[in-house]
């Protein structure tokens, strides 16, 4: 779990990571489709990797025309918890 801090130039897989008031510059993030959570956090010039799951389920929501094509903002802000984890 990382608290309020400032990470730059750092590689995570979010499914084995949790961010509360974080700010992460320039940094290469994995996302395999598995459990995340994110609570306040500022992503600046970060670098989205789908896999697994998560690349295919991109993959068929691109297909079908519910997602663009286009790259995530560089500039991501997240003020409201987001997280999905089970019930």
């Amino acid at each position: 779990t990382y608290r309020s801090q400032a990470i730059q130039g750092k590689s995570f897989i979010l499914d084995e990571a949790v961010f509360l008031k974080c700010k992460l510059i320039d940094c290469d993030l994995y996302y395999s489709g598995g459990d995340f959570e994110w609570v306040e956090c500022n992503f600046e010039n970060c670098r989205f990797h789908w896999r697994a799951c998560a690349k295919n389920t991109l993959g068929l929501l691109q297909a079908i025309g519910m997602v663009g094509q286009q790259s995530p903002p560089k500039n991501l802000v997240l003020t409201t918890p987001l997280s999905q984890k089970p019930n």
